[in-house]
């Protein structure tokens, strides 16, 4: 009697395979962000009704992202953290459509809240990935990196709305550029 076994998958081949599947999506992210950095420091002059809706823009762009790249699983996050982000992400984003008469302060504060958020969930889900992917680091810099934007905003809200542009500015382009660096570094460990 012959038995015909097959090997099931290790768990290293099936993060693999999923990191290879969605790695463009953390690429896409990125160039978002650093298209969203480069707008505002190109147009310095923009209201605060066109910052509100290309922030809005921005923000649901960046929560369908997540969300997609959650219902198609992997990646390099787990996918209640990436349904958590979309979530966060499309409810800023939502609510910058849906009052798009906030005052200045206003604005400040829900950018800042969203990125304190933001950047915790992303902190916490390198955390959790460090034994799944190497140089989680980036992930958790890109988390850093909204968690301090977000607080200079939250406790520092009358610095103007030229320097609220400079910040948002380098915030997205930084952001992105991590995004960037780790979407390659995804695809490169999904392909050793």
């Amino acid at each position: 009697m012959t038995s015909s076994h097959t090997a099931a998958p290790s768990l290293e081949g099936i993060v693999k395979s999923a990191l290879h599947r969605s790695w463009w999506l953390l690429l896409l992210r990125g160039i978002i962000a650093i298209a969203f950095g480069v707008a505002t420091f190109v147009w310095p002059q923009i209201s605060l009704l066109s910052l509100i809706l290309v922030y809005g823009i921005y923000a649901v762009a960046d929560g369908i992202l997540a969300l997609v790249a959650a219902i198609r699983g992997g990646g390099i996050a787990p996918r209640w953290w990436l349904a958590l982000s979309g979530v966060v992400s499309l409810l800023a984003g939502g609510l910058a459509f849906v009052w798009p008469g906030l005052t200045a302060l206003v604005l400040v504060y829900l950018i800042g809240f969203w990125s304190i958020l933001r950047g915790i969930i992303e902190i916490v889900g390198a955390i959790r990935l460090r034994k799944e992917i190497e140089n989680e680091w980036t992930l958790i810099a890109a988390g850093a990196l909204s968690l301090i934007f977000g607080l200079i905003l939250v406790f520092a809200p009358g610095s103007g709305a030229m320097g609220l542009l400079w910040l948002i500015a380098a915030w997205a382009i930084l952001f992105g550029g991590l995004l960037i660096f780790l979407a390659f570094r995804v695809r490169k460990l999904a392909t050793a």
